[in-house]
């Protein structure tokens, strides 16, 4: 164990550190539930103005490379999208006539081993903390076609007028080649 992971561990003694756990927890849970409702128009308001939302593509490497598997900022990535690029990605969704998504796929989000980087007991007015997690994602469209992925994610979290919000997340599948037909769905 490390110090860091010392002091997590110790520190789930404390009664605020439970209940901050609690209220991220709910967040990224209520999240999902929104995703698997399509009200993607809410789902934009868990995302700060000032986003960053991004997945690069993972490599495969070899084991003494491990720490590089994924493309980093000078290099491609399956989406590296902005608030107002989402917003018109789901504008577009909203037309009913992206041919990607009509008709619309079914959907469920499973988010799971919701942890903070560094222990903290708050997040205070503008205070961000670094929170990962990992996700399965189901989609079924038509009478065929189905996809399941398994990544995690690299969220940082704001505390913005009292509300926590999504300044930042990096989306990490578990899989090189992405065998999804198309990412035109809110996935993560």
């Amino acid at each position: 164990m490390t110090q860091n992971d010392i002091e997590r561990v110790s520190s789930v003694k404390n009664l605020d550190y439970l209940y901050l756990m609690r209220e991220i927890e709910d967040f990224l849970y209520l999240e999902a539930d929104v995703l698997d409702a399509r009200d993607w128009e809410r789902w934009l308001t868990f995302f700060d103005d000032n986003l960053r939302y991004w997945m690069p593509i993972r490599k495969n490497l070899a084991f003494a490379n491990r720490e590089r598997d994924a493309t980093d900022d000078r290099e491609i990535s399956w989406f590296d999208n902005d608030k107002d690029l989402l917003e018109r990605r789901v504008r577009q969704l909203l037309t009913g006539i992206h041919w990607a998504e009509e008709p619309v796929s079914r959907v469920s989000h499973v988010v799971t081993n919701i942890r903070l980087d560094s222990p903290v007991q708050e997040i205070r007015e503008g205070d961000v903390v670094d929170v990962r997690s990992h996700f399965i994602v189901y989609r079924n469209r038509l009478e065929t076609e189905t996809d399941i992925l398994f990544g995690r994610r690299e969220d940082k979290i704001k505390r913005v007028s009292g509300e926590l919000k999504i300044t930042s997340r990096r989306v990490l599948l578990d899989q090189h080649t992405l065998t999804a037909k198309n990412l035109a769905f809110p996935l993560f």
